[in-house]
């Protein structure tokens, strides 16, 4: 899939999600077969990019390009400026977020709430493609709520000020992550669109890939929650969608190895104290479904070292053999 002057290697994007999708966990999902893994949110103030939290989010050494930082904010000028801000530091693409719904990012006139203002939505839009000369892209939701969706005019909208590819989620603003998503709207809005759109939500498997795909036409998926200690899922999809058949699942061993060197890579962007605490929830999710999963989430929580989350992750994992290791970029490996 081609963004502008990117060639993508398919359409299978890593959605961004807040206090999950850093550098860490995109790596992985570019190495499993992601086309592009788009940045955690950033807000646009200067003053918000100073924080250490800004700065490790802002931080993409090691990252495969091109590189697609999404940013949030509600005044066009202040957008225009973090998109420069951002190029320079290394941004390949800008994707703008109007689909959180978050409310603390909704209650700032930002994310999804801006859907309710389609003028705002030219503006911000117009004034961020003409900032920079990246392809930029749009995240946004189908409306505020049920009474209001609006995908299709804003998709007009972003096409006629310049976006160069449409991520739609398949819910309003008022659904949050309720329910099941729609991509009736989807659809629409690919049969009218001159860009590239991606679906997103629910996408879980390979088959659902497939069957979103089938139905709207769309050019990609985005998947977030699914690939939560599960990066190999886009590998799966890809495998999928190419031969009709599901590959078997990663084999213990490299499960092993890979949550060991997220574990690392954790610890080693958050530093020892935080990295023990934000790897938890990772780990979590690698264990979820597996038995013995909620004896060991449990005493796992309780570590307050590196040394003792990596200890009992690399138990809990079981013996890696000498010969198993990650696989490496365009790599994909399933038995």
């Amino acid at each position: 899939m081609q963004i502008g002057s990117h060639s993508l290697r398919n359409g299978l994007i890593a959605a961004p999600m807040a206090g999950v999708s850093d550098r860490a966990f995109r790596k992985l999902c570019r190495r499993f077969g992601a086309g592009l893994a788009v940045s955690e949110m950033v807000g646009a103030a200067v003053n918000l990019s100073a924080t250490g939290k800004s700065r490790r989010r802002l931080d993409h050494s090691g990252e495969t390009g091109p590189i697609s930082v999404q940013i949030a904010g509600a005044e066009p000028a202040m957008m225009a400026e973090a998109a420069r801000r951002n190029v320079d530091l290394g941004a390949g693409i800008i994707d703008i977020n109007m689909g959180c719904p978050a409310k603390k990012v909704c209650n700032r006139a930002a994310g999804s709430a801006l859907l309710r203002d389609e003028l705002l939505v030219g503006a911000i839009l117009e004034a961020v493609v003409a900032a920079v000369e990246v392809p930029v892209t749009l995240k946004f939701r189908t409306g505020w709520d049920h009474s209001t969706r609006n995908a299709v005019r804003v998709a007009a909208i972003a096409e006629s000020a310049g976006i160069r590819m449409l991520v739609l989620h398949g819910r309003t603003r008022a659904c949050g992550f309720a329910g099941a998503a729609e991509f009736d709207s989807v659809a629409e809005v690919k049969s009218r669109a001159g860009v590239p759109v991606i679906a997103n939500g629910d996408i879980d498997s390979p088959e659902r890939a497939r069957e979103v795909l089938c139905a709207t036409g769309a050019d990609g998926v985005m998947i977030g929650r699914a690939a939560q200690g599960r990066p190999w899922l886009f590998g799966e999809i890809e495998a999928y969608l190419a031969t009709g058949v599901r590959p078997a699942p990663p084999p213990p061993a490299l499960v092993r190895a890979v949550v060991l060197e997220h574990l690392g890579e954790l610890h080693s962007l958050y530093g020892r104290e935080a990295g023990v605490g934000i790897a938890r929830k990772h780990i979590a999710w690698y264990a979820r479904g597996r038995p013995g999963a909620d004896a060991f989430r449990q005493a796992f929580n309780q570590l307050e070292t590196c040394e003792a989350q990596h200890a009992a992750a690399a138990g809990f994992f079981g013996e890696l053999p000498e010969a198993a290791h990650p696989p490496r970029d365009g790599e994909i490996v399933f038995a």
